[in-house]
């Protein structure tokens, strides 16, 4: 049975042009895997938090060793990575913050990123542990950043996406972007705006 990851990052609720284009994601990779899972997270509800002392030390402690104040810190951490673990693919949504990824996003990726259960070093060098899975980004920013675009140096979101799941094992990704989205705040028609982000995503699973 298929299971896809379905996660956000945005905090703009019915608002936000990132969740909608997961949103219609989901809706059709439903419908091309009737039989499939989906496992869904608002990373804006879920209690992430920053990486401290403590944490890091229970991540690098081995398990059998591990105190029970050590296994109640990995409680989140270790549901976050069995989730990833489960999935054969994932629909992230994110809106692009400050030219890079969401708060929650980069506390979500700290608490999966662990030695051991999503990537090993092995003779010195690093090895993804997810193998075989797909990422599919969905993105929105407010401005243009893409390529050849004024502002494409700008642009952190996209390359440290496509590094830090690379590094984890993920390479077969893609990514949508709905640019310029910050013209729905000064009157451009949401339903005009996205109509070609959501026939793009339509597209990909007729082709599909």
């Amino acid at each position: 049975m298929p299971t896809l990851l379905h996660l956000d990052a945005s905090p703009l609720g019915e608002a936000s042009v990132s969740r909608h284009l997961t949103s219609e994601f989901v809706k059709n990779w439903k419908k091309a895997n009737p039989e499939g899972k989906v496992i869904t997270r608002d990373l804006t509800t879920s209690g992430l938090t920053s990486l401290t002392a403590p944490l890091i030390g229970a991540f690098f402690t081995p398990k059998e060793s591990r105190t029970p104040e050590q296994n109640q810190l990995l409680v989140l951490s270790d549901s976050l990575v069995a989730e990833i673990k489960e999935a054969d693919e994932y629909a992230i949504g994110a809106p692009m913050h400050n030219f890079g990824v969401p708060s929650v996003l980069k506390q979500w990726i700290d608490l999966i990123a662990r030695a051991g259960e999503t990537f090993a070093y092995i003779d010195g060098a690093p090895k993804g542990l997810l193998q075989g899975k797909k990422a599919h980004f969905l993105l929105a920013t407010g401005g243009v950043y893409g390529a050849g675009s004024a502002m494409e140096s700008f642009n952190f979101v996209e390359p440290y996406l496509r590094t830090v799941f690379g590094f984890l094992g993920v390479t077969d990704t893609s990514f949508q972007t709905a640019g310029g989205a910050a013209s729905l705040n000064y009157g451009a028609d949401r339903e005009a705006f996205l109509l070609p982000h959501v026939e793009a995503i339509r597209a990909r699973f007729a082709v599909n």
